[in-house]
This record gives structure tokens, C-alpha cells and sequence, in this order.
């Protein structure tokens, strides 16, 4: 069988599945998850030896430090894994929920009710306990998914979908509602990207390349983002020991990750007592500024001249360009241009100056006098999450279980026909 056709018949498998899963009770796709977390306990040994796999292999292939430690799966995270397959369970079922039934003046009853999504494609990287975090949402929300890792964690991630199914099986639903490519030849990718018949909508998970591959390629839909180029405006009437304290938490706590602070906007009159307090605090913990002409000076030995590409980079380092601007109008203004819709944020004391910031600013998250890490689906009281989407159709921000599935109009009626 060619590639071609094998990707076909495993998007076929899924499509098929999904029908049957749709119509499974809560009860049958909770099973899934608390029979996977027991499994993921007790299998851990062969989790282990299949990891480890992949990390001599990565080794050999010179892959760096960083990126075989999110390769590697510990005691701790097999048991966060079988944690997270308990918390999904436990998490409301949103399918089958109706939302806002009306009364129109023929007497119809017209609602919406909530339903899944159908067939979810995911194309991740790295870390192969994406693979779990992934399925269980999917599931809970009652997709199918087709799974398409990485090829650095081929064997852990094979091993995982095999208990994905071995869990399936125990709660009577077919092995196609979790399909593993069983390949590492990047041509799968591209055959099921065109099937659109099968696949409803495709979430890459990864750097900024892979997203963009997947985007160009792709015949269905794509939840996305791009990269996390998140600012916080300080305007000249903020707390500055509140603003000092955020500004660290956002850009120190974690500067690997999509939500972390890459460039701050100060309001003149705030610049020159306000800059020099940020160095003195930031500096200290290895943080280096890419700064503007008016910022330079006030910045200390830690700045140099910011670059044009500078502004809208995303660093995922200790690395934070710094402007100044004279009004907020600038910096709202500075946010369109660079941002990347992902998370921003203003600190001030005025409510109006906020509320025009929340108004004004498109984002996928906008925060006043909080640090832009906030924008997580745990922290925004989701439960969990399979990753942030910066496309406004079909979800914007964190997508947890419900932004998994859809809406459809339902109508209750006693006879009437359309006039």
C-alpha cells in the first residue's frame, strides 16, 4: 500500500469513528481517560524503555540539550500525564449542551446545541506527552484525532497511542477514534493536509516553520498561532512597584514560552524614574534590553541600540525590547503593527484608559495590571488545554474542551410550514 492511500484509509478510519463516538454517552469517553491514567501508571517501565529510544537516538543525532530534555518523559511526568487524563474526566461534558432557546412568534422552539468537531488533525513536535494532553481533550470533546508527532519521538509517542487504544477498547469505542501516523516520512503530512473529505480542521503544535508548512499546505481549516510577540504597555500613572513586579513575572518567569513578555512600551513621563528601577531589578537575573533611543541611556550597560526587526521579534530568551512613546494612541499603534494577536496588556490606575486598551487592542488575550503569563487555559479556568489559537474563526485564545466543538441550530416545531 502507498503512503498516499494509507493516509486515505487512516482518515477514512477516524472519519468513521467519529460518527460512533458522537453518539457515545460522557460516561463511555470519561472511561477512556481514568482507564488511561491506570494504564500510564502501570505500563510506565515500557513507556520508559520506548523513551529511551528516542533519546539515544536523539544523542546521535546531535540533538541539543534543551530539546532532548523535552524529549524525555520522568516519573513525574508520566504521573502529570495520568493526572491530566483524571482532571479531563472530571471536567464538565459540553456535548449535547443547548445554549440560548427562544420562542419565535410561529411558535417555533429554536436553540443551539453543542457538538464536536468531528475529525481533529494534530501536527506537534518534541514532546510526546502532547500526545495524551492532546487525545484526552479530543476525546472528551467527542472528536476523533489523528495524531502526526514528531519523528524525534517516534517510538514514545507509539507506544502512548497504543495504550490510547488499549483504553478505547475497554470502554467499547472503535480504535479509529485515536489514529497514530505510523510514520516518520514527512510526506504523511502532506497527503492528509489535502484531505478535507476526512479532516475538519488541523492544529499544528510547534515552532513557527511547521506552523506555516502546515498552513500552506492545508485544505481545511487551520486553529493556529504564528508566534506569541506579547507586549505591556506601562502608561505614566501606573503603580510602578506593581508594574516592576509584573514586568519580572512576565518576562523572567518563563522566556521560553509563547505568553513571556517580548517588548515593553513606556509613556515618557514615566520613562525616566520608571527605566532605570526595571535594569536595576531585571539586570541582575540576566536580562538583556534592545532598546529605543529615548530608553538607552536610562537602561544602563545591560541595553544596546534596538534593531528595526527588534520590534514584533520573538526572543523566547532573557532579551526585552524597550520604546518610548508619547502617548498610549503610540503604543496601541506600535501593538498593531508588531503584535502577533496573542496576549498584551496595559498597566495604569485610570479605568477609562483601560477600558479604551480592552476595546482597542485585538488580542487573544488582554489583560490590565496582570502579567501577560495569565494567558494559559488552566490559569483562565478552562481546566486544560490543547494550545492557543490566534485565528478568530473558529477559536481565539486558549482552547480548551468546549472551544473543541461547534454549534448547530436545533428546531422544535408542531407542524408550522414557512409562509
Amino acid at each position: 500500500m502507498n503512503l498516499e492511500t494509507q493516509m486515505r484509509e487512516l482518515a477514512a478510519s477516524a472519519r468513521a469513528a467519529s460518527r460512533t463516538l458522537a453518539t457515545a454517552t460522557g460516561c463511555q469517553r470519561d472511561t477512556v481517560l481514568t482507564v488511561l491514567a491506570g494504564l500510564l501508571e502501570e505500563t510506565r517501565g515500557e513507556i520508559f524503555a520506548a523513551n529511551a529510544k528516542d533519546l539515544d537516538a536523539a544523542r546521535a543525532a546531535g540533538l541539543d540539550e534543551a530539546r532532548i530534555d523535552r524529549l524525555r518523559i520522568t516519573d513525574k511526568g508520566v504521573d502529570s500525564m495520568a493526572a491530566a487524563c483524571r482532571h479531563v474526566a472530571g471536567l464538565s461534558d459540553p456535548v449535547g449542551e443547548v445554549e440560548g432557546m427562544i420562542k419565535r412568534p410561529n411558535g417555533l422552539l429554536v436553540g443551539r446545541m453543542r457538538i464536536p468537531l468531528g475529525v481533529i488533525a494534530i501536527i506537534y513536535e518534541s514532546r510526546p506527552n502532547v500526545t495524551v494532553d492532546a487525545a484526552i481533550l479530543c476525546l472528551k470533546a467527542g472528536n476523533s484525532v489523528i495524531l502526526r508527532g514528531g519523528s524525534e519521538a517516534y517510538h514514545s509517542n507509539q507506544i502512548l497511542g497504543g495504550l490510547l487504544r488499549r483504553a478505547l477498547d475497554t470502554a467499547g469505542l472503535p480504535e479509529g477514534c485515536v489514529q497514530m501516523v505510523p510514520t516518520t516520512d514527512r510526506a504523511a503530512v502532506k497527503h492528509l493536509l489535502s484531505l478535507d473529505e476526512y479532516i475538519d480542521v488541523v492544529i499544528p503544535r510547534g515552532g513557527e516553520g511547521l506552523i506555516r508548512a502546515v498552513v500552506k499546505d492545508a485544505t481545511m481549516p487551520v486553529l493556529k498561532h504564528y508566534k506569541g510577540v506579547c507586549h505591556i504597555y506601562v502608561h505614566a500613572d501606573a503603580d510602578q512597584d506593581q508594574a516592576l513586579a509584573i514586568i519580572e513575572n512576565a518576562k523572567v518567569q518563563r522566556p521560553g514560552v509563547c505568553n513571556a513578555l517580548e517588548c515593553l512600551l513606556v509613556h515618557r513621563e514615566a520613562a525616566q524614574s520608571f527605566l532605570p528601577r526595571l535594569a536595576e531589578r531585571l539586570a541582575p537575573q540576566g536580562v538583556t534590553f534592545r532598546a529605543c533611543p529615548r530608553s538607552l541611556a536610562l537602561l544602563g550597560p545591560s541595553a544596546q541600540p534596538a534593531a528595526a526587526d527588534d520590534y514584533g521579534r520573538e526572543f523566547l530568551a532573557l532579551t526585552l525590547a524597550v520604546k518610548v512613546v508619547d502617548t498610549q494612541r503610540e503604543a496601541e499603534e506600535h501593538i498593531a503593527a508588531h503584535g502577533s494577536g496573542h496576549s498584551e496588556a496595559i498597566l495604569t490606575r485610570t479605568h477609562d484608559r483601560a477600558m479604551r486598551f480592552l476595546r482597542t487592542v485585538d488580542a487573544s488575550c488582554v489583560l490590565i495590571n496582570a502579567s501577560t503569563r495569565f494567558n494559559d487555559g488552566g490559569e483562565l479556568g478552562l481546566g486544560a488545554e490543547i494550545g492557543i489559537s490566534t485565528s478568530k474563526i473558529h477559536s481565539y485564545g486558549p482552547m480548551g474542551v468546549k472551544e473543541l466543538t461547534s454549534l448547530k441550530f436545533i428546531v422544535f416545531g408542531e407542524g408550522q410550514v414557512r409562509a
